[in-house]
């Protein structure tokens, strides 16, 4: 199955904790990552990253499932339809 344009949504609870673990996740998958976007939301401690990406279901599943595995971080994904 070949590349397709996505999006990933992350939410970082407790930012000041777990924010490097999560960004250093991301760079591993650098390669499918087209734009990046986050704003940190202080009055909660928490921090809201939106990624759009070029990937495989197996490169989207990959990621999503090791942040998903992530303490304090909620991830939710969509690809374009196949063409």
């Amino acid at each position: 199955m070949g590349k397709r344009l996505g999006f990933v949504g992350i939410i970082i609870e407790n930012r000041a904790q777990y924010a490097a673990e999560v960004n250093d996740l991301l760079s591993q998958f650098g390669h499918i990552i087209i734009t990046r976007t986050g704003v940190p939301y202080e009055k909660g401690a928490c921090a809201a990253i939106t990624l759009i990406i070029d990937a495989t279901t197996d490169e989207l599943g990959i990621l999503t499932g090791k942040l998903g595995r992530l303490t304090g971080v909620s991830v939710k994904s969509m690809l374009s339809k196949p063409t």
